[in-house]
């Protein structure tokens, strides 16, 4: 209640006061404000372990178990505190919403858990590994779950506007894809790596600078992001929601036993891939840390991810975004099976990569817009969001595989007979590793996701959810309608209501920016009128400048419109007039198909809506 309070301060508010998404908000908030978290992320999935087997030097610490337990007993730790933290922000009720408070503390609590990863104490292996461990549980349970967990929530609490959902989501992930495929791929092993080799010293000043960055792009990522779902609640009173009973609502919906098994697949696959990599460059491919390596598989095999941005979405649009994720898994898994049948040939191992990572864009840049319309789903379903169980649930399976996954590679780097470099090693050295290494670190980097891909190809056949969403939404909205008449009070849509809070936003600003303008004048010796007019022309013309975009706009949708109408009679009058028949009867066919089934999840879903709304209101009484 006092954290609501502090937070109604105007200094807290977002930058973003328009119901459409917009500009600033995706640049400034979706792609360039989660820059810093990500990159700091980023750079410690793929070398924070490096930093712990190659510096360090724990690999033999407990007869190499310490390196396989810790990992795993903190991701059960952190896996308490995603639920804990999905608990929390489901029942955050501030003016700024319930998941960008909890990014706002995350800010601070991000770079100071980053430094303290990396500047362990050295001579002292028992202090070592204590530090080590308190340090780890300290960035991964705390700081960047409560980071992970309200940054993961910004996309499905933007808007209900799934076109606009969609964007954002590729706005997201652009970041975490050119993060990797740039930063971590490319600047790190060929101009980084190189340099700080195996010296502690140079790894805590460059790991300080990179959590240091973290502090104000969170805090621009607070600022310039929205929660328009969350603002809805405002006309409908909310419910206490028993805990348990969101999550056997989450657990028990087909969509979302799909979407966690997806998950499941996808991180084993993916954290095994990333742990191998800076192995499988400098063992398998290349040599020690020679700049050149891992900066080709990353960067050659990552050139699609920066193609992608703009196919991408357009592809999702026109054949669904189940189906553009389901064939690029295909893909995916083809892609890596030709690594796998050369993986020391560095050719077609790029080769390969390329095609994996065209196959793996939808999942990267769109998929995440289909776990947002698996939450209003949900709240159709049930009358209840779930953002925060749901969250914390799919983090669940992510940090707990991570850990267990961590494990079992260093486990099976360990019982392979994995060799540590050298103190002082220089860049480039080839250092010999023994085969059962070597085949450890090929099967984890390019052999397990060529098996993943056809399994989560064979999965989202079942995640069918895009077919009745928009259905569902508009019975959402007419529920919360029906809810605030009942209260007696006054509905207004919430697109009217963000106008008016925009009108009264422009009106304010307008009014402080007359003041001040008034006052330099004063002090510069300037004729107020005169600056007035400029201005108001300035805004008439900025006016003008966005209406005839608008109607642009408008021009081009209806042009596209018409050359698409144009294309379709061009191939019916190719048509006989059986073949049209044929193609009518099987449209119609289609078209009974999906009523039926909608009919049926209908009438399902109405009846388990009514069971929830009596449950709550058993438990209100």
């Amino acid at each position: 209640m006092q954290a609501g309070k502090f937070l109604s301060g105007r200094i807290f508010n977002s930058k973003i006061h328009s119901q459409n998404v917009t500009g600033k908000e995706k640049w400034l908030g979706y792609l360039l404000g989660p820059c810093g978290a990500v990159l700091l992320n980023a750079v410690l999935g793929v070398y924070l372990n490096v930093y712990y087997t190659d510096v360090l030097k724990l690999t033999t610490v407990w007869g190499g178990l310490f390196l396989a337990v810790f990992p795993i007993v903190s991701k059960v730790i952190d896996a308490i505190t995603n639920v804990i933290m999905g608990y929390i922000i489901d029942r955050t009720r501030t003016k700024q919403g319930k998941a960008r408070p909890w990014m706002l503390l995350s800010a601070p609590l991000l770079l100071i858990a980053g430094i303290l990863l990396f500047i362990v104490p050295s001579g002292n292996q028992t202090l070592q590994i204590i530090w080590v461990m308190l340090s780890y549980n300290l960035f991964y349970s705390f700081a960047f779950t409560i980071y992970n967990m309200s940054h993961t929530l910004m996309v499905p609490l933007s808007t209900r506007n799934t076109v606009q959902r969609g964007e954002l989501a590729v706005f997201n992930n652009i970041t975490t894809i050119m993060v990797s495929g740039i930063i971590v791929a490319l600047v790190f092993p060929m101009a980084i790596m190189p340099i700080i080799g195996t010296d502690k010293s140079l790894w805590i000043i460059l790991m300080c600078v990179l959590s240091a960055i973290t502090l104000p792009l969170t805090l621009l990522e607070y600022y310039f992001t929205k929660e328009r779902i969350t603002e809805e609640q405002g006309n409908v009173e909310t419910k206490k929601i028993p805990f348990f009973t969101q999550v056997k609502i989450v657990l028990t919906d087909k969509y979302f036993i799909v979407l966690f098994l997806y998950f499941l697949i996808n991180t084993i696959g993916t954290v095994l891939k990333n742990m191998g990599l800076v192995y499988y460059c400098n063992y398998v491919l290349g040599t020690y840390n020679d700049g050149i390596t891992q900066m080709l598989v990353s960067v050659i095999g990552g050139i699609p991810m920066g193609i992608g941005i703009f196919a991408v979405w357009p592809l999702a649009k026109k054949f669904g975004k189940r189906n553009v994720t389901m064939w690029g898994f295909v893909l995916y898994a083809l892609g890596s099976a030709i690594c796998w049948m050369s993986p020391t040939n560095l050719y077609i191992v790029l080769v390969g990569q390329f095609i994996k990572n065209i196959g793996g864009l939808p999942c990267a840049y769109v998929f995440m817009a289909l776990f947002s319309d698996g939450l209003d789903h949900l709240e159709w379903k049930t009358g209840i969001r779930c953002d925060g169980v749901a969250n914390s649930l799919n983090g669940i399976i992510t940090v707990v595989i991570g850990g267990v996954c961590t494990g079992i590679f260093n486990v099976l780097l360990a019982g392979a007979g994995y060799i540590a470099p050298p103190e002082g090693v220089v860049s480039g050295t080839a250092i010999a590793q023994p085969q059962a290494v070597l085949n450890v670190i090929t099967f984890c980097f390019v052999g397990l996701e060529a098996i993943t891909g056809f399994v989560m190809a064979g999965i989202l056949i079942f995640l069918t959810i895009e077919k009745t969403i928009s259905k569902k939404q508009d019975m959402i909205r007419e529920r919360q309608k029906a809810a605030c008449l009942a209260n007696g009070e006054e509905w207004i849509e919430p697109e009217i209501r963000a106008a008016q809070e925009q009108a009264e936003f422009d009106a304010e600003a307008e009014e402080i920016f007359r003041k001040e303008l008034k006052v330099k004048c004063e002090k510069k010796g300037w004729n107020y009128e005169e600056k007035l007019a400029e201005h108001i022309a300035q805004q008439e013309a900025a006016k003008e400048a966005a209406e005839k975009k608008r109607i642009a706009a408008e021009e081009k949708a209806a042009e596209k419109k018409k050359r698409a109408e144009e294309r379709q009679s061009t191939r019916l009058a190719k048509m006989t007039p059986e073949q049209i028949a044929k193609k009518e009867a099987a449209k119609k066919c289609r078209q009974e198909r999906d009523d039926a089934a909608w009919a049926i999840e209908l009438e399902k879903g109405e009846a388990y809506y009514q069971k929830i709304q009596a449950e709550l209101a058993a438990k209100q009484k």
